[in-house]
């Protein structure tokens, strides 16, 4: 009886484990995938719904099994980080080969479903798996290719999203995205080089070829453009012209990461000062709103 009670505890511990290995709290970069329901909310069907949430939950799986590879090759470079040494791998919580193991089996579970979906929506996914198993093995080391993959993962979420319920983006958009995507991997970065600018090789070797200076003359010239291309998304787009009216909310939340990341020192993860920051949580929330609202009356 203790012997079963203890491989109970035992297999909950793993399972915690495995499942926090796929690090959920960063799903939210995955939300992505709705901006195209988002976009057409005026013209969707109610099963638009479903596929927009199945490429959600794919996505996350498969994000996670990058994650899972990521901290396997990451895991000893990770142990000098002072919050990555945390991670059930890093750690020694968990082991490392039964991770690799569990996210193969997720993969091909989710490319399988992925098919089953929309094999174009099959064939993206697996491209950003490829890129990010890239990024992982060696591109993550190459300054600059660095932060565009992170960069570029957001605008394949951003047509998978589209692909799946058959509708297509203006380039406006998909650059829009794409710049803003480029700027939080750039204060990512600027808050690891802050972080750890007394000894950056030991953790990741990158840092080393970035400077401060380099990376907020890198901030200021994406800044401008994202504000820029989400202006001319707006004007161009083929919807109504009242979506300008979203524009200062962008333009407040840009500027509300800028203040986050050079005056509190934060950025190092995005994915929770979305759920964190209460100036980004109400500026996005009110976005949605505004956007689904203006779609609705004037679409």
């Amino acid at each position: 009886m203790l012997y079963h009670a203890r491989n109970h505890r035992s297999f909950m511990e793993t399972s915690k484990l495995l499942f926090m290995q796929l690090r959920p709290k960063q799903w939210t970069k995955n939300m992505l995938v709705f901006a195209a329901f988002t976009f057409s909310i005026d013209k969707m069907h109610p099963g638009a719904v479903i596929h927009s949430l199945t490429a959600f939950i794919l996505f996350s799986f498969v994000s996670g099994c990058v994650y899972i590879l990521n901290d396997y090759m990451d895991r000893e470079a990770d142990r000098q980080h002072p919050d990555k040494r945390h991670r059930p791998m890093a750690s020694g919580r968990l082991n490392p080969q039964l991770a690799v193991a569990f996210g193969f089996v997720l993969f091909v579970c989710s490319m399988a479903a992925a098919v089953r979906e929309h094999p174009l929506f099959a064939l993206l996914l697996f491209i950003y798996f490829a890129l990010n198993v890239a990024y992982s093995l060696a591109l993550k080391q190459v300054v600059i290719i660095d932060i565009m993959i992170i960069a570029a993962g957001f605008v394949l979420r951003a047509l998978g999203g589209g692909i799946v319920i058959q509708v297509h983006f203006t380039p406006w958009f998909l650059l829009c995205v794409f710049l803003l995507s480029l700027l939080l991997a750039i204060g990512k970065r600027r808050h690891e080089f802050m972080l750890l600018q007394n000894d950056k090789g030991t953790h990741r070797k990158v840092l080393d070829k970035y400077s401060e200076t380099l990376l907020d003359q890198m901030t200021g010239i994406v800044t401008t453009a994202t504000i820029i291309s989400y202006s001319m998304f707006t004007f161009l787009s083929g919807r109504t012209i009242h979506l300008m009216w979203t524009i200062p909310f962008v333009i407040y939340g840009v500027f509300r990461y800028l203040y986050l990341i050079h005056v509190l020192g934060k950025g190092g993860k995005p994915e929770e000062l979305l759920l964190q920051d209460t100036g980004i949580v109400a500026t996005v929330m009110t976005y949605g709103i505004s956007v689904v609202f203006i779609l609705k009356a004037f679409g």
